[in-house]
């Protein structure tokens, strides 16, 4: 703890000059840091990410030589591989990220649906990932939707893009249905319909406040 003279005021940190007229501080009693050395805790976690990320290196380059040595399928590592890429993205964005948490769980759970895509590719494409995987990964969004609006009462309509970015993705399942490429539509519509009632309910049971947040939104 210092002391300025001039102002009379008590300065609780380690600052060396007052933060008012900016003059020398006298040193009275120690005291610990006030706040915590944010820093060094950031450091320590970029440092964490890149030993996982030279280990996964590492352990992958093992992997592929050992699997071609012998005579593995190349599904085997390429799965590893897209778990090893998978954990450096949950260190790198979701905990050292400077992204909200909703990005946070968008963009993982976006990249987590697209590697069971390639997954189902890798092993000869059986159509599971499109059929089952999406339409689950749109409701699990939804699902995180009603608990955070649960949770955060007091802003909900915040959450109000998020839910008609689920309405899209189930839209684009039916279109993938149109096409050919989702042969099972059961899951997808049902995404579709829990996204859009979802999206309705928001919108009507919260009134005025949802149609503010539209318009603040899309600007009209």
């Amino acid at each position: 703890m210092s002391r300025c003279n001039q102002c009379n005021i008590e300065v609780l940190d380690e600052a060396q000059h007052c933060p008012l007229c900016r003059s020398a501080l006298e040193h009275t009693i120690e005291v610990e840091n006030m706040y915590p050395d944010i820093r060094m805790r950031t450091r320590k976690l970029v440092m964490i990410s890149r030993f996982y990320l030279f280990f996964a290196i590492v352990a992958e380059i093992i992997l592929v030589n050992v699997s071609l040595f012998f005579d593995w399928s190349s599904i085997v590592y390429l799965i590893n591989g897209m778990i090893f890429f998978y954990g450096y993205m949950v260190i790198r964005y979701a905990i050292l990220g400077k992204s909200g948490y909703i990005a946070k769980t968008v963009v993982l759970t976006a990249l987590a649906l697209a590697m069971l895509v390639a997954a189902d590719f890798a092993v000869g494409y059986n159509g599971w990932s499109v059929n089952y995987v999406l339409p689950s990964g749109i409701l699990l969004i939804d699902a995180g939707v009603v608990l955070m609006m649960a949770v955060n009462r007091k802003n909900w309509q915040s959450y109000m893009m998020l839910e008609l970015f689920t309405v899209l993705c189930g839209g684009v399942m039916l279109l993938l249905y149109l096409f050919g490429i989702v042969t099972s539509p059961v899951m997808s519509s049902v995404a579709f319909n829990v996204s859009v009632i979802l999206f309705l309910g928001t919108v009507i049971i919260g009134s005025r406040r949802a149609r503010v947040e539209l318009k603040r939104r899309f600007h009209i």
